[in-house]
């Protein structure tokens, strides 16, 4: 347990989060809609801090990052608890129906050495949110960068402007799910718009952290060709269309059982839509073998980076036929 940042006092002993953008006003002994903040006498305290539930090696691939650092291996670690309430969340487990707080006590100096002991090139703060464990993650992302690793947010972008600031001082790499509409975020999610997603894109491009966004498709939910339309054109004005866009295919779970898989076709013309919109580079995900799981020049069709599923087969940073250059990040930690 550790005192949490941002937040503030209000009156008598009830306090105000300002760490995302529910602005949870919590009174004495009670916790935040994200369940792992907590009001004791006036203090708002992290009660995850130091114990993580889950702590794995993956491919930066499978984050998902495919223009940062490729080919590496991340360490990638998360708390319980999360500050949306997604009906199709695939790790319910731990960010909503955990139960009571619980995890490994793992200081932050001890990722670090987990991280050695393993090898890695960087570290990941995945699977639920890690706004919820800003303090943890902020500690461990502080020695990461001395040890020369370098640190990823795998993110639903829930995060106001000054904390997204903060942590951007030390965050190399961000893949923000970008779900939908503002009805779409209020139905599906239990969330406040889509708003807050966009400003704290805003403020991670604007404070030069490398930038990933996923969509995942649903079908009859935001699957139609004037959402996926729109969801681009927002990313090439804000974001620029170097920033790669991947689309995700979506899977019956947690409590959207009745809905089918997406069709790969629906995946596959919503990466046309983005190409002919002008994005660089876009991506088909969750459907092994596909084509567009693949980097290839935008100009002339080259392959540049081969891939299959989350195993990268071979690297070009630079168009073999053409002389176009590959928009890649993270290329220093690439053995």
């Amino acid at each position: 347990m550790k005192e949490a940042m941002f937040y503030k006092k209000v009156m008598g002993k009830k306090v105000k989060c300002e760490l995302c953008p529910r602005f949870c006003m919590i009174q004495n002994g009670k916790r935040g809609f994200c369940g792992v903040r907590e009001n004791r006498e006036g203090k708002l305290y992290s009660l995850v801090y130091g114990l993580p539930v889950s702590v794995a090696v993956d491919p930066i691939e499978k984050k998902p990052l495919f223009h940062f650092a490729p080919g590496t291996k991340t360490l990638s670690l998360a708390t319980v608890g999360c500050n949306l309430r997604c009906k199709f969340c695939q790790n319910f487990e731990i960010s909503q129906e955990y139960g009571e707080i619980h995890g490994n006590e793992m200081l932050p100096e001890d990722i670090i050495e987990l991280a050695k002991k393993y090898g890695v090139e960087g570290i990941s703060y995945t699977y639920t949110e890690p706004t919820v464990f800003y303090e943890y993650a902020l500690d461990i992302m502080k020695l990461a960068r001395k040890e020369g690793l370098y640190n990823m947010w795998v993110s639903n972008g829930y995060t106001n402007p000054e904390p997204a600031r903060t942590i951007s001082k030390y965050l190399d790499a961000i893949n923000v799910d970008l779900k939908g509409n503002d009805d779409f975020y209020r139905k599906m999610c239990g969330g406040l718009g889509m708003e807050p997603v966009q400003k704290s894109l805003k403020t991670y491009k604007e404070n030069g952290v490398w930038i990933e966004v996923t969509n995942l498709i649903i079908p009859t939910f935001n699957d139609s060709e004037e959402e996926i339309g729109k969801l681009v054109d927002w990313v090439l004005r804000n974001l620029g269309k170097e920033t790669p866009l991947h689309f995700s295919a979506f899977f019956p779970q947690y409590k959207v059982t009745e809905i089918s898989p997406t069709p790969v076709s629906v995946l596959e013309n919503a990466v046309k839509i983005a190409r002919g919109k002008g994005m660089k580079w876009v991506y088909a995900g969750n459907v092994l073998g596909n084509k567009y799981e693949s980097t290839y020049c935008w100009k002339c069709e080259t392959p540049l980076i081969k891939r299959v599923g989350f195993s990268v087969q071979s690297i070009e940073d630079k168009c073999p036929k053409c002389g176009e250059k590959i928009d890649l990040e993270g290329m220093k930690w690439v053995r």
